[in-house]
């Protein structure tokens, strides 16, 4: 738990430091200060990296329905985009989306995959093997914390499952 923790707080910082905002359409909810995070990141006593025997993506439910038709994707995608219209079952059907990993702008949504900055496989092995499931379904679909972002897909899939410790975007001004 304590390296799901380190590994939260160290992606805060991330978030945290100043980016251009030319191009980042929206921010993630609830970013701390850089100040902030880098407090919550020295108080962390560093625990070694659990195993990830057992793990598999579907312990983690996601893309639950938040909102009447709307899911947890859809949320994000309408969050991180601009003039984003949706259709009556909340699919984004125009809108523009600026990935803040590589600075691309999209116009279909089908070019973003939204992002678990704190990949599943990371969080199982920080902890999330011993959580109830609805607890892993509440972390898969955190809309409170900057946990997840509308990224470009082929960026997100490069990234796999590597966590902020391993990966870094190919954005320089995001880190």
């Amino acid at each position: 738990m304590q390296f799901l923790t380190l590994t939260l707080a160290f992606a805060a910082v991330a978030v945290a430091v100043p980016i251009d905002q030319n191009l980042v359409a929206r921010a993630p909810p609830n970013v701390p200060t850089a100040a902030a995070a880098k407090t919550a990141l020295a108080a962390l006593t560093v625990a070694a990296q659990g195993s990830s025997t057992g793990y598999s993506r579907d312990l983690f439910p996601h893309w639950i329905t938040q909102s009447g038709t709307c899911n947890t994707r859809e949320v994000v995608l309408e969050r991180d985009g601009t003039n984003v219209v949706q259709n009556s079952a909340c699919a984004a059907t125009s809108g523009t989306w600026v990935s803040p990993y590589d600075g691309a702008t999209w116009t279909a949504a089908s070019d973003l995959d939204i992002d678990h900055m704190v990949p599943l496989s990371n969080a199982w092995k920080s902890g999330a093997a011993s959580w109830t499931t609805a607890r892993r379904q509440a972390f898969a679909n955190d809309l409170t914390n900057p946990q997840l972002l509308a990224v470009t897909d082929n960026v997100n899939s490069a990234k796999s499952d590597s966590g902020p410790e391993t990966w870094k975007p190919p954005l320089s001004e995001y880190l």
